[in-house]
């Protein structure tokens, strides 16, 4: 069995910044993570590997600049058999849409894929439209937002789906793709054994050039989403302080209270 994990190494939540002009994330000089969400798709795939024992892989794939092979080098130290970078400057500040598109591609290229498994979402686009994409460009089936997954060499995987009123239950035939929430794993951390293989291990660079892809499909360019205005909110409240410093001021304080509540039909 064959398994493909998706993942994205993000800025850390407290230093994201957008470029005003062009709506794209200022990725250079800013610390940059594995997606904490997609850890717990790396772990998922991992442990399906193991509960097999088949002689089944898992492969970490990524889009991003040459930095983000360190992403695939921390999903390696963790236990993933092996990783592919997609990386090309004609792919910067491509959407989600354009992202999908060639990290699908970058699969179609891998080949003989049996099960894609991408985190719920990312923490620093926050769409949750990865996934789901990806499965449209490769036509396969796909369910989100799973809470446990099960997949037996004799027959169909079992998936387990968080809905708002609790969970589905579900049979899916492979090649597939889900979407996988925290609840459904604690992520391993690296061994000292995994970063050293991480080390020496070669991760193939991709390009545009090696993808069945069309050039204006790439990139920025190639992104029908666009961010066409950034703006910090203006939070402006407006109050009344009544200082009670005694019984007096204390009952004006409540009466003023209720008159409020009762103005804004709350009571």
């Amino acid at each position: 069995m064959k398994i493909v994990v998706p993942i994205k190494q993000v800025p850390e939540t407290s230093a994201v910044k957008m470029d005003p002009e062009t709506g794209t994330m200022v990725r250079d000089g800013v610390e940059a993570i594995v997606n904490p969400l997609d850890l717990y798709a790396i772990e998922v795939a991992l442990e399906i590997r193991d509960e097999r024992d088949d002689g089944s892989e898992v492969i970490a794939l990524t889009m991003g600049p040459p930095a983000a092979r360190k992403a695939i080098g921390e999903a390696i130290s963790m236990g993933v058999d092996s990783g592919v970078l997609v990386s090309d400057r004609a792919l910067a500040g491509a959407d989600t849409w354009s992202t999908s598109y060639v990290l699908a591609a970058a699969i179609r290229k891998i080949g003989d894929y049996d099960l894609i498994v991408c985190g719920e979402r990312a923490t620093d686009g926050d769409t949750g439209q990865v996934g789901p994409g990806i499965a449209a460009f490769l036509d396969l089936p796909i369910a989100t937002y799973i809470s446990k997954i099960q997949c037996p060499a004799d027959g169909p995987c079992l998936l387990d789906r968080l809905v708002e009123e609790g969970t589905e239950q579900l049979e899916m035939e492979l090649p597939a793709a889900v979407t996988v929430v925290k609840a459904i794993a604690s992520p391993r951390l690296p061994t000292l054994r995994g970063k050293q293989r991480s080390r020496k291990i070669d991760i193939p660079v991709w390009g545009a050039e090696e993808l069945d892809v069309e050039k204006e499909c790439l990139g920025l360019t190639g992104s029908p989403t666009r961010v066409v205005k950034i703006f910090r909110p203006q939070v402006a409240r407006e109050c009344e302080k009544m200082p009670a410093g005694d019984t007096e001021a204390i009952e004006t304080a409540a009466d003023r209270v209720i008159e409020f509540l009762t103005d804004a039909e709350l009571i």
